[in-house]
């Protein structure tokens, strides 16, 4: 979901024109390499003649060794493990004789640059395809193209793909999740109940032994799984998810009561998402932090981070270290390096998508110590126990891809992926990260 906001981010940025296509009966698509035999189906006996005249996809035939009945398949079929893969495989060699070239940075993403910028780019997702081309011409060129290989429909400008909601206007593309997010509360009953202004209280420690534990689970791991899939475009509540679901094993009634919480807030802000806009800089941006030692059970701290296209957000996440810092400078050290990781991945994304002069990147920390590790390998004996991964960020330095810069702590947008805030700090940082309504959106 990333490459999809990063996608949209820079056609709206460049103005190109955004397509949607479906494909009738993908799998049906993909061509065989191996043999595959299939049980006859259920009631056919075969009476009558050992061998029956092939199908499109196949035909009865008499298994070699054994004399048993069994369907040899010519075509893939849905429900065939390599189904996906015949699929994907038939796809892109089609897109590639057309002139695209796969990105090494994402695999769905096929990109073809023309002649005078001329550009043109597809993103796969199974058998939905947003097409963005530099001029309309292009694109219709690219469709009628589709049509003479595969069964497609040409679903018009992107609106809707994946669940995610899609407007465009003059500022810029705005994504939501407002469906969603309705029923949701829908089927948890929660859709009349008292809104909430924070997702999570600021006072909050959760932990595995405290409440009593929930008879029926299936409820709350549901629950959580749906609210993960509504952090693709709702960054403000990331956080109070990411903590939910440490717990999907045992969850207890207070667990519960904060994803309760979560759809109370989710009550009152339903019409919040991003806003790619087209009014902004060609610049790269990240901004890390860390809670050290903020997890109750195992101390281990919490990683946050956010990435920003100009103005446009594309890439955050929220994620509990894998050890134990040692103090809050290691904690904070760890978390630049894990952003680094994602920032370089994304100029080899953004590259394909035609970006290149986007280093080197300002990358924004609160911890001065953290920010004198990064520049001075020698800066302090207690530096020596990290682990070598994490000095990555010094070989990143090195080759002028990052830049990393002191913020304070007021102005650290990734503050909000690490802990709760009070109610204004919460709603000033997710102006700044680009979080609007859409009641502000104008199509």
């Amino acid at each position: 979901m990333t490459t999809v906001r990063t996608f949209l981010a820079v056609a709206a940025m460049k103005h190109w024109c955004i397509s949607q296509m479906d494909v009738s009966n993908a799998f049906l698509h993909g061509d065989l390499e191996e043999e595959v035999y299939m049980c006859l189906p259920q009631g056919y006996t075969g009476l009558g003649s050992s061998i029956t005249p092939c199908t499109a996809h196949g035909g009865v035939i008499s298994k070699p060794g054994t004399g048993e009945l069994v369907c040899k398949l010519l075509k893939s079929l849905y429900g065939l493990k390599q189904a996906p893969r015949q699929w994907f495989t038939k796809l892109s060699t089609a897109l590639i004789a057309y002139g695209f070239s796969q990105s090494k940075a994402d695999y769905t993403l096929f990109t073809k640059h023309g002649s005078e910028g001329s550009f043109l780019a597809v993103l796969v997702y199974v058998d939905d395809m947003i097409l963005t081309a530099s001029h309309s011409s292009l694109l219709t060129a690219l469709k009628q193209y589709l049509h003479t290989q595969f069964h497609m429909k040409d679903l018009g400008a992107l609106h809707y793909f994946l669940g995610l909601e899609i407007t465009h206007s003059s500022t810029g593309i705005f994504m939501c999740q407002k469906k969603y997010a309705q029923d949701l509360l829908t089927e948890m009953h929660m859709l009349h109940s008292k809104s909430l202004q924070l997702p999570m209280g600021t006072h909050v420690k959760l932990t595995n032994y405290k409440g009593k534990k929930l008879a029926s689970p299936d409820v709350f791991r549901r629950l959580i799984g749906k609210l993960i899939y509504l952090t693709i475009t709702r960054p403000d509540i990331a956080f109070a998810v990411q903590v939910l679901s440490q717990f999907m094993h045992e969850p207890t009634e207070e667990h519960l009561a904060v994803a309760k919480h979560i759809l109370r807030y989710l009550n009152g802000t339903q019409g919040l998402g991003i806003l790619l806009s087209n009014h902004t800089n060609m610049s790269l941006t990240g901004f890390c932090d860390s809670d050290w030692g903020s997890c109750c059970d195992s101390r281990k701290s919490t990683t946050g981070f956010c990435i920003m296209l100009g103005t446009s957000p594309i890439a955050w996440k929220v994620k509990k270290q894998s050890v134990v810092a040692r103090s809050s400078a290691e904690a904070e050290y760890r978390a630049m390096a894990s952003t680094c990781c994602e920032i370089v991945w994304l100029l080899a994304l953004l590259k394909d998508l035609g970006l290149s002069k986007l280093t080197p990147v300002l990358l924004y920390c609160d911890n001065q110590a953290a920010l004198h590790i990064s520049a001075n390998p020698v800066f302090h004996e207690r530096t020596k126990h990290i682990e070598v991964d994490c000095h990555y960020i010094r070989d990143q330095l090195q080759a002028h891809r990052i830049q990393p810069a002191y913020v304070s702590s007021h102005e650290q947008l990734a503050d909000i992926f690490t802990k709760p805030l009070p109610v204004s700090q919460h709603q000033y940082l997710l102006s700044k990260l680009g979080v609007v309504h859409a009641a502000q959106h104008s199509t």
